[in-house]
């Protein structure tokens, strides 16, 4: 099994963690843990959505989310993506979307703990890979920190050692998906005593983590931070995470040197067919808040979408980019 260090993550996100995301990412931080979009298993064990699982030897660590309920469909597909190569499996209990409730997945499945705890044993016992649950503190009118307590309770009992814990409860009726990741109030208290009452557990804490000063103080309590929507829009924030939380003594890269890493995965990815929009889209948040990058922002916002945009427009993407005056993150 390979050791992986589990200090950052980086928070799958529908829509946007795909491979060309994750390679981009991987340019920054040589060493935080990498999550894909959360995926269906049937769409993995029928093979209707085959590029969805692809992903570039480079972006180890990499832990796949599947999100269902279904134990033997989870079982085949956590099988098939430890063949892919994946480093770990992460069954999604925490996603607060309304169109769970007639086939239970997501958040709803904290009501149901048992179901949940035969999941994680058929997927631990098909794959030799670690299995991992992200889910939240709560659901609905829950708001107590003995349900969750006992909801990890009954989990642990299938073998599972490794939690992420939004640090927010879902309200699913009544709040959409959008508004469940802002309006149900941060307890960070409950996770903190997650990890006092089970020191066992490996415990990540997830929600609003958008400093490292803070982050510094979260890992006094728990044993790893997963980051969300600030390592997306502002992905250059994450350029100290090696040297702060991993001692590389590697000198993190210049927004340029980002850029010019990806140039071999551009061309290979153009030259299968990927459109260039398709890779770059990911990129826009890379120059967030530098005042003198308009020239870089307008190149990748209108140039790289353009019908037929090829490597050379995202080489003068990058020749803009290393004519930009450096700023420290």
């Amino acid at each position: 099994m390979r050791a992986i260090q589990r200090t950052i993550s980086i928070a799958p996100m529908m829509g946007w963690t795909n491979r060309h995301c994750r390679y981009f990412l991987r340019q920054i931080s040589r060493h935080a843990m990498l999550f894909s979009e959360m995926l269906a298993p049937e769409a993995i064990v029928l093979g209707k959505r085959k590029h969805h699982t692809d992903f570039h030897n480079a972006e180890h660590p990499v832990a796949f989310q599947l999100g269902g309920s279904d134990p033997k469909l989870l079982a085949a597909a956590a099988r098939r993506l430890e063949e892919l190569g994946y480093d770990e499996i992460n069954f999604n209990v925490g996603c607060p979307s309304a169109t769970g409730q007639h086939r239970p997945y997501g958040a709803h499945l904290i009501k149901q703990p048992q179901l949940v705890a035969e999941c994680m044993n058929a997927m631990r016992e098909a794959v030799s890979i670690p299995v991992s649950v992200k889910t939240r503190i709560g659901v609905d009118r829950n708001d107590d920190y003995e349900p969750l307590a006992e909801f990890i309770q009954v989990v642990k009992a299938s073998g599972c050692t490794l939690y992420t814990i939004h640090a927010r409860k879902a309200w699913l009726d009544g709040l959409s998906t959008r508004q469940n990741r802002e309006i149900p109030p941060l307890r960070y208290e409950f996770v903190y005593r997650l990890k006092k009452e089970f020191p066992e557990l490996t415990i990540l804490l997830n929600g609003a983590i958008t400093d490292w000063s803070a982050a510094e103080e979260h890992l006094k309590h728990v044993d790893g931070l997963m980051i969300g929507r600030r390592a997306y829009k502002d992905p250059y924030w994450l350029v100290s995470v090696d040297q702060q939380f991993y001692q590389s003594s590697e000198p993190p890269p210049t927004r340029a040197e980002v850029l010019r890493r990806c140039i071999p995965y551009v061309e290979a990815e153009l030259a299968q067919g990927t459109a260039l929009r398709e890779i770059t889209r990911h990129m826009v948040g890379l120059f967030r808040n530098v005042p003198d990058a308009s020239q870089f922002r307008q190149q990748l916002s209108l140039e790289t979408y353009r019908r037929g945009a090829g490597l050379e427009t995202y080489l003068k993407m990058v020749e803009i980019a290393e004519t930009i005056p450096p700023l420290t993150p």
